[in-house]
Parts: C-alpha cells; structure tokens; sequence
C-alpha cells in the first residue's frame, strides 16, 4: 500500500520523468523556471507540480504524492477530482490509505467491474472527505446500509450520486440519506430494487427540491405513489428514467406533465399500463403551459419541452395520441440517425413520423424521375 511503504527509486525517477514528459511537452528536455533548470524531481515548484499533476494520470498522481511529505501535501491539498475505476483489485484498501489524506475531494469516481468496496472505505471518505460533491458507488454490491448513513453524516453537500446496482440498500437508509443531502441534483437508482421504492421517492421528493436527474431504471417497486410525489416536490426535474417500471400507470405521466414543466428527457420502456391518456397529457402540458413559461422567450420555444422519450414496447399506445406528441414536441425525431423517440415493439407505431421525416418523404416524391 502506498500509505505504508516507500516508493522504490526506480518507480520515483520513472514518475519524475513522466511528470517532466508531461510539463516539457514530450519534449524530454528539462524544464527551465525562472532561469533555472529543474533535473531533479525536488527542484519542481508546487504551483508546477499541480499543474503537471492535472494533466497526467490519476493512478501517477496518487503515485506522485508518495514521494516526499511536500509532495504529498501539495498533491493531497489541491487535488480535487480523482478515479480509482482503473484499480481491479484491493480498491477498498486503497481507499481507506487515500481518503484521510486526499480531504479536499470533491468528485471521486468508484465504478468497479467486480465488487471490492465495502462499508468501511466509504465510512472513511465520508469521515475525511467533507467537501464531497460528485460520488460514484455503482456496482458495489457489497455495500450495506451503513455506507447511505454515513454519507449522510460526513457528505452533505453531494449533489450527484451513482448507487446504481448497490442491491443491498433499502429505502429506509435512501429516505435517512436525503433528510441530510438536500443538495442532490443527480440520482442515480438503476436497479436499487430495495431502496427504490414510493416510501424512498416520497422523501426525495420531501427533501430534494433540487433534483433534476432520476434514474429508476428496473426498480419495480416504484409506483404512482412514489412518482407522483417526485412531481409535486421536484419542479426542477429535467431527466426521468422509469424503464421497467411496471406498476406505473398514466396517473404518474399526468402527474409529470403538469408539475415537471422543464422535463426534456423520459423513459417510459416497458411501461405496459402506459396508455393515449398520458400521450395527450404531455402534449397539452406544452400547450397550456407556453403563456406562462415561454412568453418572452420568442425563438426558443422549439428548444424547450421533450427532447427525448422512450415508450418502446409501450404496446397500448395508438398511432393518433403519439402522432399529436411528436407534432407538439418539434425536437422528438423518428428520422434516420436522430431517433429522439423511440418506439421499439410498438408495431401499431409504424405510421407515427416526425416533420423532417414526413418532409423528406416529400421531397423525394417531387424529385423528377429521369426517363430511361
């Protein structure tokens, strides 16, 4: 481990040519400051060292900040994102050596291909890493609800974070979670069966006036109850992924079209009980919401409401209610290479295009054909 023993002298001047690489500008010269030439890695000014720091790896930084107790210092103080994702193995370890050290972190990226985190290192960063902003835990299959409640204790200021496929949480740890982060502005769920439920979104929606991104992708306890909630408490809302949430009905669509006047982005995938009386409430929440919010914004309407919707294998739909949608929504595209609606399974769709599809159509048939 880095914390415990001495990077061997071969690792150091192998990092210090690197960082020299680096600053030269692959040049492999020395380089000069203020008339002085830098051939030794103790000579290289703080104010350099972060900036060559910037610029190379995180493992070499982490690698950098073993070298002296300046160093590390410098490093440790004015490093503020760091990945660990290329760590295969003894991430946990890892860490738990960097977190009493790296304190000023505000973003720290955790995703692992094979679960290694455990609760302890997240206790650590949330003991160490109070500034906190940017969290990524997906795939930590190990973590336990002990992790959500120290989080919640040590980094209330995180406004985005991945706990997709942490399976072991439960809502009453995400519920204890948002009463201390309040901040949130994205939130990602995916596959978080336990902890996604209309308990868990009732409290997001109580403390999380913020939120603007949810992933509740395949989180099949959320319910109307729980999305309704998320309506009504999180104006802001700009992205929704509800793919696979099978016990949604139209109530939560209508729900979202009438409080969620920003939403641009929804997955609706594998919704069944999604029918026309959600289609019709999206588009008329664009009609009947124009005076208030696009008034003054002449030129710009095109640009606001849907960008994007999934209702693929959303088999109840008709070809009449989605045609009215993407007539209202000007960014939703069924054309080639756009594909902003998505309506895969729904084989009763077929007939639904978007303007510069039907346009183009058009324009084909008027070409004049050559006589042979």
């Amino acid at each position: 481990m880095i914390s415990k023993a001495k990077v061997g002298s071969e690792e150091l001047n192998s990092c210090f040519e690197k960082l020299l690489m680096v600053a030269a500008g692959n040049s492999g010269v020395g380089v000069r400051m203020e008339a002085a030439v830098i051939t030794e890695w103790k000579d290289i000014p703080m104010e350099l060292l972060l900036r060559i720091v910037s610029l190379v790896d995180d493992r070499t930084a982490i690698v950098a900040s073993g070298v002296c107790c300046g160093w590390r210092d410098a490093i440790c103080f004015g490093l503020t994102q760091l990945s660990l994702s290329w760590c295969k193995k003894n991430m946990n370890n890892l860490v738990l050596s960097l977190a009493p050290k790296f304190i000023r972190l505000q973003t720290l990226i955790l995703r692992q291909e094979n679960p290694q985190l455990e609760d302890n290192a997240v206790e650590a960063i949330a003991n160490f890493c109070h500034d906190m902003q940017e969290l990524d835990l997906s795939k930590s299959f190990k973590l336990s609800d002990h992790s959500l409640y120290a989080l919640a204790r040590g980094c209330p200021n995180i406004t985005k974070l991945n706990i997709s496929g942490c399976t072991s949480f439960s809502d009453g740890a995400l519920e204890y979670l948002t009463n201390f982060c309040q901040k949130l502005k994205i939130l990602n769920l995916c596959g978080c069966v336990k902890a996604a439920t209309d308990r868990a979104l009732q409290a997001i929606g109580r403390n999380c006036k913020m939120l603007q991104s949810l992933n509740l992708g395949w989180c099949d306890n959320v319910g109307d109850i729980g999305v309704m909630s998320l309506a009504y408490g999180c104006p802001d809302l700009k992205c929704l992924d509800l793919c696979g949430c099978v016990r949604i009905t139209d109530d939560s669509v209508i729900a979202l079209a009438d409080k969620c006047l920003h939403l641009r982005s929804l997955d609706l995938y594998y919704c069944r009980n999604i029918t026309d009386r959600a289609m019709y409430s999206l588009a008329h929440s664009r009609v009947n919401n124009k005076p208030s919010l696009w008034q003054s914004m002449e030129g710009r309407y095109d640009e606001e409401g849907l960008r994007s919707l999934n209702i693929s294998q959303c088999t109840a739909l008709t070809p009449p209610a989605v045609q009215t949608l993407c007539d209202t929504f000007p960014a939703l595209h069924t054309c080639s290479g756009r594909h902003t609606l998505v309506m895969s399974g729904c084989l009763s769709l077929t007939s639904v295009h978007c303007a510069c599809a039907v346009q183009a159509h058009r324009t084909l048939n008027t070409i004049p054909h050559t006589a042979h």
